[in-house]
């Protein structure tokens, strides 16, 4: 690990340089889990190896309620751009319906926002975090009993009002 940690902090440094008006500083894994989880404030933008990213985004989905909440987006060069739920499929949970899609949706809305569509985007935010705020039909992983079925017709539900 020390060579590959070496060479992306290498690149890291170098990338830097080309552009002093923005702050860059290291850290250690460890030091930066617990700098998130007492004041994630003090981020903006964390750049890291794959294998640090996974560590990291567990823990600050920790922070937000479990993975069943937390999206993704990988940028790339010249716009190309992936969303995913940081969990994955969770195949075990959609067997049973009990997955909770939130993660998923607003993946969904940070590709749409990244596709310039605003507008959708805001649509199913508003009414995903609707529900999540009402907490009458929310899945088992947040405190409640609906299935990912129930709790996705209520977002559309939601939508179709909006």
């Amino acid at each position: 690990m020390k060579l590959s940690d070496g060479m992306f902090l290498e690149c890291c440094r170098d990338v830097a340089k080309k552009y002093p008006d923005i702050g860059y500083r290291e850290m250690y894994l460890d030091s930066a889990c617990l700098k998130i989880v007492n004041d994630p404030s003090q981020f903006d933008v964390m750049v890291m190896p794959n294998l640090y990213g996974d560590i990291f985004s567990d823990l600050t989905a920790g922070l937000i309620g479990g993975l069943g909440l937390a999206p993704s987006g990988n940028m790339g060069k010249d716009g190309i751009a992936i969303f995913e739920a940081v969990h994955g499929t969770a195949d075990d949970l959609t067997e049973r319906n009990a997955g909770n899609p939130t993660a998923l949706l607003m993946s969904a809305v940070m590709m749409l926002r990244h596709m310039k569509l605003g507008a959708h985007a805001d649509k199913i935010e508003q009414a995903t975090l609707a529900t999540l705020k009402e907490r009458k039909i929310i899945t088992g992983d947040i405190g409640g009993t609906a299935t990912n079925p129930e709790f996705t017709a209520e977002i559309c539900r939601k939508i179709k009002e909006l």
